[in-house]
Parts: structure tokens; sequence; C-alpha cells
């Protein structure tokens, strides 16, 4: 066996996840992962037409998601918005903060997942939303 087939036939381990809580996102964090419940959703935006066949229907919606140590706007954007239904446990995979007005929304892109689990056992701490923090970005001046 050649040293290229012999790549080719072992494949590398999937790396297991690590689960992060709400309250540890900060902005401009990348690759969470993240088990919540989802409190509430609100559809922000359908356009498109869905009798075309080429031109494909846009939804989003803004859920808030949360777990034990807090709670965040999730952007769900079309698939995701059928999956994100009120009182669904979902883990979030390669998650992204997006800054939107000075305030955190979680995302998905085409690069992570969101994909409904069983129930989980926690009470939403919807005290502590992250996404009601607003942020401004200070330039720091070089000496």
């Amino acid at each position: 066996m050649s040293t290229a087939a012999h790549r080719a036939a072992v494949k590398p381990a999937m790396r297991k996840p690590v689960f992060v809580k709400v309250d540890q996102l900060k902005p401009g964090t990348s690759g969470h992962t993240l088990v919540v419940k989802v409190v509430n959703s609100f559809s922000v935006l359908q356009k498109g037409r869905a009798a075309s066949a080429h031109l494909r229907q846009t939804r989003i919606s803004e859920c808030l998601v949360g777990d034990e140590t807090g709670s965040i706007i999730f952007t769900a954007r079309n698939d995701q918005v059928d999956i994100m239904t009120p009182g669904a446990t979902v883990i979030i995979r390669n998650a992204k903060i997006d800054m939107f007005k000075g305030s955190m929304r979680l995302v998905v892109d085409k690069w992570g997942r969101v994909e409904v689990t069983e129930p989980a056992n926690f009470n939403v701490k919807d005290g502590n939303n992250l996404s009601l923090v607003e942020y401004e970005l200070v330039n720091v001046a070089e000496e």
C-alpha cells in the first residue's frame, strides 16, 4: 500500500465537542457548541417567492435561547427557523457571536449545525440576557 493510499484509508478520529455555557460567550468569538432551550421565536424577515423554483425564500427569526447560566438571542436562518420552536432543546454546533447594533447575537453559518436533542432538565435563566448588554468599539491609540 502506498503512503497516499494509506493516509486515505486511515481517517483521523473525530474530536469530542467541548460544550460551553451561555455566560461564557464573548463578542467576536466563534466555534462554540452549546445545549440550549428555545424560550421564544419571532419572525423578523421573510422575502422571496416560494413559487419560483430558482429563487429561494429567505426567512430569518430571532429566537431567545438559553441555559441555566443565561440567555442570548439566536438568529435563525431558513431551515433553522423550523427547528427553533419554543420549548425545544437544541444542540448548536460551531456557532459564532455576531454584533448587531452593539449587542451580541448567536449565529450558525454554513459550517455549523443546529439539531434537536432530548429535552434538558434545566430552567433557562432569563435574568442574565447577554443580548441586552451593549458594547462599544473603542480604538486604543498606540504609543
